[in-house]
């Protein structure tokens, strides 16, 4: 690795830890150059996912644009970006052995609201509101509703 304070690629392992499901391992590090600490993520490369959009057309799979996504949910909310990674990981998983390599659209925003719902409720409902394309408050009402339960009229 290469530190982003000095440039120098001599650095040691500090610490290791794998995350719950085993996908990814974050590494602590040290820069021998000048002694920055930094953290690094390993995980399996998901290659040639397809997403296959609403209207048909097809683009790359962009876990960048899923975890933006969950970022924008949860802002000013108690979710902390190890989480949202760990959500994304999740998701991906998920969705490959289920789908293979052609993923539709619709089931990315099914799995991301199963695996958001009890983490945060408030995130959940911002990201289901993107995903359902509320419209007015009466949506919002009765996502709401749902969630607590109860019939909707």
């Amino acid at each position: 690795m290469r530190c982003i304070r000095c440039s120098s690629t001599e650095d040691k392992v500090i610490d290791s830890r794998i995350s719950r499901d085993g996908s990814v391992i974050r590494r602590r590090r040290e820069c021998l150059g000048c002694g920055y600490r930094f953290t690094t993520a390993e995980e399996i490369l998901h290659e040639d996912l397809l997403v296959i959009k609403r209207d048909g057309g097809t683009e790359e799979f962009d876990r960048n644009k899923l975890l933006a996504g969950l970022r924008k949910a949860c802002e000013k909310r108690p979710v902390d970006l190890e989480q949202l990674t760990m959500i994304v990981s999740d998701v991906m998983a998920l969705l490959e052995s289920k789908h293979g390599s052609e993923i539709p659209s619709r089931a990315i925003g099914e799995v991301v609201m199963e695996k958001l719902k009890p983490v945060d409720q408030v995130a959940y409902v911002r990201f289901a509101s993107v995903y359902k394309d509320f419209h007015d408050v009466s949506d919002f009402a009765n996502e709401l509703r749902k969630m607590e339960g109860k019939a909707v009229p």
